[in-house]
């Protein structure tokens, strides 16, 4: 739901090739997620299927701070915008069931829509509407925490407007997947949660997924965090906002028995799912393409308050993989890669959280405005303490660990910062890109 950078690039390379194993080193694996909750890296759980069957799961971290509860195995997380993925499930069926056209335009629903009459049912699930996306409004995280009538969103959404004109792009919107969750309600004349129920969670067997309400610790369901110092307990999104767009629970492994079933073709005929994979300017319908090494996989990632998410599925190699958090203070795109790493047999290294002693006077020399010719981005060094603060335009503020003489790092961006205060730059390492900055 929320705006967040898609971490969902695990091509590590085009030049080889990996294989599943047909054994999992799991104490390595074990070790690693060991390492994670010691430096209080990560907490949430992670599932890997093949051929159908569970071959790895972990949990580690709380699932509720306040009260001790440590996570589990059917620990429930809030997956975010996955849900789009059960969504487009859902509309594809009701085409199927010859309830919905693709091609029908939204305006039998939605008349106080910019341009309804030209925006499709299609456009919606490939997110071409132009419909502007309300979670990037500014003011959104003022009553996110608030229930929304049907009518209030609508009218949230018809006053974002649009942002181009239907079908001449790509650009990723949650009011595309709101509007189909009424869209489903008014054409079943069933709740959401019912449909989801019907024609996705009872027929697999999902017996920890459905929409969720008021965060229940006491019914496994995962409070969310945010670390600064220490983990920080989130406020949580009201259902009635995200619905189809971002308000499913679940576990990692109903979601690797989700994608199982999906690609096995339990769920849609082979159209539907092929409408589902065909991408253009990188979006499906519900799904991104997902790769690792040469291997293609097809899944989603989620956001929403403190938690965090992915699910892949490799056709090929009919493994699924899945990682639900409640609270990282570390880049997942990491973990996931070091998952699939043992499951290929690829090499992969447990880290190592070293940190290195700093007093708030050795900070003075890095604080100033930093820019780059070669990106338009200004990040501002500041301080609290002993700790040193980055910021980037128009970005949150985030905590830099010290790692050697004049280095910092931000795992949770996979981001590493180097200092020169002699000539008064600053390099920064991410995403296999090296950009200089010079200080103001």
């Amino acid at each position: 739901m929320k705006k967040t950078i898609l971490l969902i690039a695990l091509l590590l390379t085009l030049c080889q090739t990996g294989f599943p194993q047909t054994t999992i080193d799991k104490t390595k694996l074990d070790n690693y997620f060991n390492t994670l909750e010691e430096n209080n890296k990560f907490m949430g759980s992670i599932a890997v299927s093949k051929n159908g069957v569970i071959i790895y799961t972990k949990s580690i971290g709380l699932a509720d701070i306040e009260n001790n509860i440590k996570a589990i195995e059917n620990s429930k997380y809030r997956i975010g915008s996955i849900s789009k993925s059960f969504t487009a499930v859902l509309v594809l069926k009701a085409v199927e069931e010859k309830k919905l056209d693709l091609d029908q335009a939204i305006v039998k629903w939605f008349p106080t829509i910019k341009n309804a009459k030209k925006i499709t049912i299609k456009h919606l699930l490939s997110h071409r509407s132009g419909i502007h996306n309300f979670t990037n409004n500014k003011d959104y995280l003022t009553w996110n925490t608030q229930p929304k009538t049907e009518k209030e969103m609508v009218d949230i959404i018809a006053k974002g407007g649009s942002d181009f004109k239907p079908d001449s792009k790509a650009e990723y919107s949650n009011s595309n997947f709101v509007l189909l969750t009424y869209i489903l309600d008014k054409t079943f004349s069933k709740s959401y949660s019912d449909l989801l129920q019907e024609y996705i969670v009872k027929p697999l067997g999902l017996t920890n997924t459905y929409i969720f309400g008021k965060i229940n610790s006491a019914n496994n369901e995962c409070k969310s965090y945010k670390f600064t110092d220490s983990w920080k307990v989130e406020s949580e999104t009201d259902f009635t906002i995200p619905l189809g767009a971002g308000g499913i629970i679940s576990t990692p492994v109903d979601l690797t028995k989700f994608a199982d079933a999906l690609f096995e073709g339990k769920l849609l005929k082979s159209e539907s799912l092929e409408l589902m994979k065909t991408f253009k300017d990188g979006y499906g319908m519900g799904l991104f393409p997902i790769p690792f090494y040469t291997s293609k996989g097809y899944g989603h990632n989620g956001g929403i308050d403190g938690f965090s998410s992915v699910y892949v599925h490799f056709e090929d190699e009919k493994i699924s993989y899945a990682l639900t958090s409640n609270g990282t203070n570390i880049n997942n795109n990491d973990i996931s890669i070091a998952v699939l790493s043992a499951v290929y047999g690829k090499p992969y290294d447990i880290p190592s959280f070293k940190t290195f002693n700093v007093i708030s006077e050795d900070l003075d020399k890095y604080l100033g405005v930093y820019s780059s010719n070669q990106i338009p981005l200004k990040i501002t060094i500041t301080k609290r303490e002993n700790t040193l603060i980055a910021q980037g335009t128009g970005q949150p503020s985030f905590p830099l660990d010290a790692t050697d003489k004049d280095k910092f790092k931000y795992d949770q961006a996979g981001a590493k910062f180097e200092f020169n205060p002699s000539d008064k730059t600053m390099v920064l390492f991410q995403g296999g890109g090296q950009f200089v900055f010079t200080k103001q």
